[in-house]
């Protein structure tokens, strides 16, 4: 592990069904320093592969092979506190008002410099740190 929060390598579990952004998302969360944990296309797979790897991130799109499911997905993966729900889609007009537990989006198509500084947001959160400003590109859910 690195110094501060900003170099804390990251597990992340990739909730993505169309395979071409999976394997982009992946290789981007690789060159970042990151460790992807799994990649799964369908709620079911995600929902498993979240209970069994515990990641510290989900990225979860809305809509999957089986549908409009990622919001249930969102939830059962935020219900265990060690996860940190954020959402990527280009369908956030679907996205709850609570989030389904999510602490927000990144739209869809996102940017390589939106990832990096939704995770180093994310990291500096999960640290205790509450201060950072909420990067560009990425909705923080309400509250």
């Amino acid at each position: 592990m690195g110094t501060g929060t900003a170099d804390a390598t990251l597990r992340i579990l990739v909730v993505e069904d169309e395979a071409l952004i999976a394997l982009e998302l992946e290789c981007l969360l690789d060159d970042l320093g990151h460790v992807t944990v799994g990649i799964a296309g369908t709620s079911a797979e995600a929902i498993a592969l979240g209970r069994a790897t515990a990641p510290d991130v989900a990225f979860v799109d809305i809509h999957l092979v089986d549908g409009p499911t990622g919001i249930e997905v969102a939830r059962a993966l935020s219900e265990d506190r060690r996860i940190t729900v954020v959402f990527m889609t280009a369908n956030a007009k679907r996205i709850p008002p609570d989030f389904a537990g999510a602490i927000g989006v990144i739209a869809k198509p996102y940017s390589e410099r939106v990832v990096a500084s939704t995770l180093h947001y994310v990291a500096d959160r999960r640290a205790g740190g509450g201060a950072a400003a909420c990067p560009d590109g990425f909705l923080a859910a309400p509250g």
